[in-house]
């Protein structure tokens, strides 16, 4: 073989030899941690919550749900939350019942968290995440004076309630009967939202809501307090629901609810500790 061939073969080999040794230094050996490898994802960089989550909650959780829901989904991008279905709780059950596919019920009171259970729609018992209580919901600057539930048997006066399968309805029917106020009310609706419209629209001189609605009406009404509504303040149950399309997220929604931060956002639209 001429010398200059055979030069030229060893340099080649040298130069093989010379890449292989680097690369085979610079990789990371099979078994190295995940966190010297960047090829390699850990499991924690990835969120594995992902779908649908469809919630059924009460009226009077409208705002704050809302953003409970907005908080949740920006945690987990892989989770859609379509629009809630609020509505009275005892509206709510009943679509339950009939069928209505749902993965979270919420509801403003423990008597239809019960039905809902006895009719075995829970996958696990309920959990109490809030508590609220009542309010009379007046036009701005209260121009009929109103002071107290007493006040509310003025002649002439139109006052709606809910009606008495709805939470708010039940609560208020407690709080006068208490009183000893024999009211009889314009009309009653299915749900706390259809009182506060009333009221807005002018359709009634006054109405018993949630002092969270009054709240989430940012001055379309005012509220006047109620002595004795701590006496029949509501709790508000939230459970997984036994056939939920999607159970691991929404038992992870659930937890969220009762997280530090969800507290402090409902704490913000004026609900109280369960």
């Amino acid at each position: 073989m001429a010398p200059i061939r055979r030069l030229a073969i060893i340099a080649s080999a040298a130069a093989l030899f010379l890449v292989s040794g680097c690369s085979a230094a610079s990789a990371p050996p099979n078994d190295a941690p995940a966190s010297q490898n960047p090829a390699v994802e850990t499991p924690a960089a990835a969120d594995e919550l992902s779908g649908d989550l469809t919630i059924f909650a009460a009226a009077s959780l409208t705002a704050s749900f809302t953003q409970l829901a907005d908080v949740f989904m920006a945690q987990h991008p892989g989770v859609t939350i379509p629009p809630i279905t609020f509505d009275g709780s005892s509206t709510l059950v009943t679509q339950l019942t009939e069928g209505a596919p749902a993965d979270v019920f919420a509801s403003a009171d423990q008597a239809n968290m019960t039905r809902a259970d006895k009719a075995g729609m829970l996958a696990v018992p309920a959990t109490d995440f809030a508590s609220n209580t009542m309010a009379i919901a007046v036009q701005p600057g209260n121009p009929k004076n109103i002071t107290s539930l007493a006040d509310l048997v003025a002649p002439g006066l139109q006052v709606v309630l809910c009606a008495p399968e709805v939470p708010c309805g039940a609560v208020a029917n407690t709080l006068l009967t208490d009183d000893g106020v024999n009211l009889t009310p314009v009309s009653e609706e299915q749900n706390v939202k259809a009182v506060v419209t009333k009221v807005q629209l002018g359709e009634a001189d006054a109405g018993l809501v949630y002092t969270t609605d009054v709240r989430a009406a940012d001055g379309a009404i005012d509220g006047v307090p109620i002595a004795s509504a701590e006496k029949a303040a509501n709790s508000y149950p939230i459970a997984v629901l036994a056939n939920a399309p999607n159970p691991t997220v929404a038992n992870a929604f659930v937890q969220f609810a009762l997280s530090a931060e969800a507290q402090q956002i409902l704490a913000g639209y004026g609900f109280g500790k369960p």
